[in-house]
This record gives structure tokens, C-alpha cells and sequence, in this order.
């Protein structure tokens, strides 16, 4: 009964990526078996691999499940793709060349009606070929033998770039508790030139049964396709709760948004994700200066893409009178031992509290609300501009959120300190607003400019009561100054003597306006120095 098994030792368990467990591979008249070895078993955890068992450390293939069995060339040597009937596909890597004849005889005597086929790999390099889907996988070809394989399940989206161009982004596949720094390169997006058209036949056909044919471009058709095989198109299964046409001010659209047990979906015209709920980091609710809106922000890392724009956070508008009864599609039961009691099958209240909890509940996640901090007016947030956008800064109890473009959250523990400027009044600074500016620690600083000089009082309470340090721009203006004077000061005053005395009466005058004007727009100690100068034509007068 032993001879008729084959055993074979230090094969590695490639189904997952990231995974690195050795073990023994068994094959047998009820199947294909693998064990991981002594002391494996650990790397095995948390891995979602049908028929394997995290206990033991065992993968049991059953006999009547096998479909197909490939020999290929991998990294690690030789490899033995095992296609299930359901559609997955096993790897197993580590095989010697040797080896190829005594599995090929144990599958030729042991599993009736299959053999072991070998799958040569194009190493030619073209970047031109055909595609064809394997099962879970897409298969590039040239040449008739598979160049690459894309695994459809790690497709996070797909759209057509241009008229003949479609992309197709995948989500990071990392294993369990592996960290991004350090991590491995991966590929994250693959174009494809798709030239061409075909004919498909339209949905409106005769009453006599005439089928019409129509036109369609063939990057169409396979962007369809891969939204097929890749379950991005409409959703198929049970999801926990839909909220449909959800207006999302950042990407800018309006979204279907399904959440299902491990990820999330947004389908909107014409881009689709699939996200999973790992990658939700922060949940912001807050309130809009003008009372009637909401917003939702989800933090994401990584961020979702589309061409080469990266979104690191959903920014979701509601209106906050709007309200909603939505019943979840969970059991009682599911939710106790799924979500540990953190979600209801019954909610009635308004909308963006209801998408904000189910949110909290599936992601398992603290919802960041506005703080104690009010403005002039009593509002959550103020006014204010990043660059050219125009949104609203919140000081939250441990950083600030600017929303609704571009979004940006900063730490408290990231500022270095807090500068003022613009902000004393005098005869020639009548502005009525002032800018803020964030020097932070080890990164770029961030400028908020056009804020409401009535906003002033309430933020510097702020940064006193979170221990903040703030500085003011004319103090900082006025060392800096200084440290030239001390450098230069015999060189500009020579300068100025040669230039006044080389200048008419007329002109000296006119001169001496524009300068007096310049002077008086700068909040700078050292131009005062000279003011008596540039008042003498004045005094004249």
C-alpha cells in the first residue's frame, strides 16, 4: 500500500503570495496532500485557502475534485499547478527537474483520466500576443504559451484610459501583519492596447426574431470581460446593505456603495472598486459651515487611483435632514460572531448616520467627530483656502481636517508650530483676513490662507489649550532682518547715499512716494529705520 503513494519533501505552498511555509507533498489514490513541516505552521494563519486547515497545517486535495495538473518552470524551480473543478487553482513550488518523470507516472497510475501537462512559458519578451482566461486567472500568450498571469481576484478596477487603451488595477495581495515598509515591489496597474473593433449583437431585437448586429470597440468588449471575471460589474451575491446614487464630493461623482462582508464596493459610470476594509484607516463625520450638510471622510491607504491621480480619502455628502429605514441583510446570529454586536439589522435615523455607524461596524473603526472647537459663528469648522481650493478647516481634539479638496488630516504630533500672519491691524494692513501657516516636522509645511480675522480669538484659544506652539510672522520677519543688517549694513547705506544724491529733486520725490508705499505694506522692523528718509520730501511739502 506505501509503494503506491509518492512523497516528496521542501515544496513550498505558493497559492497565496507572501507565503513561505515548506512542507511534504504526498499524492495517493484518494488525492494530493500537503503538510506543512515542523515549525511551519505559524506562517499559515489567517491565509483563506479552501481545503486548508490552520490547525494542522494540512492542504487535502480530493481526487474527484481535480480537473487539470500542470508542469511548469517557476522561481523556486520547478511547480505543480493543480486546477480544482471549482474553479480555484493550487500551487505548490520547489520541484526538481528530476522529479518531473516520477509525478508524471503517479498521476499517469494513481488519477484515471488525468495526466500531467507541461506549460511552456514564452520567454521571448514581446509585449504584443492574445489573452485568454484560465479559470481565475488571465493568461497572455505569445506565441500559443503563457508569457504572465494575472489572478482576477486581486483586481480591485478596471476602465477603458482612452479609445483603445484599457487599464487594469489590482489591490495589493500582503499577507497577514506584513508591513508596507520593506515590503516586496508589486504591480499595481497593466495597460493594454486593445485596436480594433467587433460586432455584438443588440439587446433590442424584432418581434420576428431579427437579431442586429451593432459596432463596438474591442477595448470595450474586454473591459467588459474583466469586469465580469473579476466581479466588478454588478454585484453578485449578498451584500450586508446598498446605498445607492451616494454623492461623493471627492473623487467627484455619484457612487453605489455596497458593503459586503470583507469589502466594499463603489460602482459608479465609470469607474468601479473593490476595497477592502483592511485599508480603511480613519472615519471623519463632520458638519459643513452652513449647517445643512454632513460629511463622511473615509482615509484609505493605499488610495484608490484613477489614471494617475491617487484619491487617499472618500469624501461622502448628505443632507442632514434627509432619513432612512434600511434593514441590514445579516441574521442575528452572523452578526454576534462576525461584527461582535457592532451592527443592528434595524436602523431609522438620518442617512449619514446610518452610513457612518454601518461603517464603523463593518470596518471596526472610531468615528472621528467634530471637537469642542467652535468658531466666530459656532460652527465645526472655518473657512479657509489650501493653495487654490477653497474648503474648511476643523480643529479636531488630536489634529486638524481640511475637507472637501483636497482632503488632508495633520496630527497634532506632526506640527513643529503654528505661525500667525497677517493678522495685526494697523492704518496700512486693513485686511480682513489672515493666513495660517503649519510648520511641520520632517515633511512639507501646509499654508491656510483667507481666513476670517474674526475666526482669530477662537483659534489661538485653541492652540493654547492643545499646547501648540505659536509664532508670529513679524517677529520671525524682524530677526531675520536684522541678521542681514548686521551682515551688509555699511554696503546699503553706502548705496543709498550714491543713489540719492545721483537723483533730481522731481524724481527724488517720486521715488521717495513708491518707497514710503512699499515701506508701509511691510510689517518688517528694518525699513522703519530709514522711514525719516523717505518722509523728507513730505515734510518739504
Amino acid at each position: 500500500m506505501s509503494e503506491s503513494r509518492v512523497q516528496f519533501s521542501d515544496i513550498y505552498l505558493a497559492t497565496e503570495p507572501y507565503v513561505k511555509s515548506v512542507g511534504q507533498v504526498r499524492i495517493g489514490a484518494s488525492g494530493i496532500g500537503w503538510k506543512a513541516a515542523e515549525g511551519e505552521t505559524e506562517a499559515l494563519q489567517g491565509l483563506n485557502i479552501p481545503g486548508l486547515s490552520q490547525a494542522t497545517g494540512m492542504l487535502a486535495l480530493q481526487r474527484d475534485d481535480l480537473r487539470r495538473l500542470q508542469w511548469q518552470r517557476v522561481a523556486r524551480g520547478y511547480g505543480l499547478r493543480i486546477h480544482m473543478k471549482s474553479g480555484v487553482m493550487h500551487k505548490l513550488d520547489g520541484f526538481t527537474a528530476d522529479d518531473f518523470e516520477t509525478l508524471r507516472d503517479a498521476v499517469k497510475r494513481l488519477f484515471h483520466g488525468l495526466t500531467l501537462e507541461v506549460r511552456d512559458i514564452s520567454i521571448k519578451g514581446w509585449n504584443w500576443g492574445k489573452t485568454e482566461f484560465e479559470g481565475t486567472s488571465l493568461a497572455f500568450r505569445v506565441d500559443n504559451r503563457p508569457m504572465f498571469d494575472l489572478p482576477m481576484a486581486y483586481v480591485s478596477n478596471t476602465n477603458v484610459a482612452n479609445k483603445n487603451e484599457v487599464s487594469v488595477e489590482f489591490q495589493a495581495p500582503r499577507g497577514k501583519g506584513l508591513k508596507r515598509k520593506g515590503a516586496p515591489d508589486e504591480l499595481v496597474e497593466i495597460r493594454f492596447y486593445v485596436p480594433g473593433t467587433t460586432t455584438a449583437q443588440s439587446a433590442n431585437g424584432g418581434g420576428e426574431g431579427e437579431e442586429e448586429e451593432e459596432e463596438v470597440s474591442a477595448a470595450s468588449v474586454f473591459h467588459d470581460t474583466i469586469k465580469e471575471r473579476a466581479d466588478l460589474g454588478q454585484v453578485s451575491g449578498d451584500s450586508i446593505v446598498q446605498f445607492p446614487e451616494i454623492l461623493c464630493l471627492t473623487p467627484r461623482g455619484r457612487y453605489n456603495i455596497d458593503l459586503f462582508s470583507n469589502f466594499l464596493r463603489l460602482r459608479g459610470k465609470t469607474y468601479d472598486y473593490k476595497i477592502p476594509y483592511d485599508n480603511v484607516q480613519r472615519l471623519f463625520l463632520v458638519s459643513k459651515p452652513d449647517e445643512l450638510h454632513m460629511m463622511f471622510i473615509v482615509g484609505l491607504n493605499p488610495p484608490i487611483r484613477q489614471g494617475q491621480t491617487r484619491y487617499p480619502y472618500l469624501v461622502l455628502q448628505f443632507v442632514r435632514d434627509e432619513e432612512m429605514t434600511i434593514e441590514l441583510n445579516l441574521d442575528a446570529d452572523e452578526m454576534a460572531k462576525k461584527f461582535e454586536g457592532r451592527l443592528r439589522t434595524h436602523y431609522d435615523e438620518p442617512l449619514y448616520r446610518i452610513v457612518a455607524n454601518v461603517f464603523k461596524g463593518v470596518t471596526d473603526k472610531r468615528i472621528i467627530e467634530g471637537g469642542s472647537f467652535r468658531g466666530y459663528h459656532g460652527a465645526q469648522g472655518i473657512k479657509a483656502s489650501l493653495k487654490a481650493n477653497e474648503g474648511t478647516l476643523y480643529p479636531l481634539d488630536k489634529g486638524f481636517l481640511f475637507a472637501p479638496k483636497p482632503p488632508l488630516y495633520i496630527s497634532h504630533s506632526e506640527i513643529a508650530s503654528i505661525v500667525f500672519s497677517r493678522v495685526e491691524a494697523s492704518s496700512s494692513n486693513k485686511m480682513r483676513t489672515f493666513d495660517l501657516k503649519f510648520n511641520m516636522h520632517g515633511s512639507q509645511d501646509y499654508q491656510f490662507v483667507s481666513i476670517n480675522r474674526e475666526e482669530y480669538t477662537s483659534l489661538e484659544e485653541y492652540m493654547s489649550e492643545h499646547g501648540i506652539k505659536m509664532l508670529s510672522e513679524l517677529n520671525e520677519t524682524t530677526a531675520v532682518s536684522y541678521k542681514g543688517m548686521d551682515n551688509d549694513s555699511d554696503e546699503e547705506a553706502g548705496a543709498a547715499f550714491k543713489a540719492g544724491a545721483a537723483m533730481g529733486g522731481g524724481d527724488s520725490e517720486e521715488e521717495s512716494s513708491e518707497d514710503e508705499d512699499f515701506v508701509a505694506e511691510s510689517e518688517s522692523d528694518v525699513p522703519e529705520e530709514y522711514d525719516e528718509n523717505y518722509e523728507t520730501p513730505d515734510d518739504e511739502e
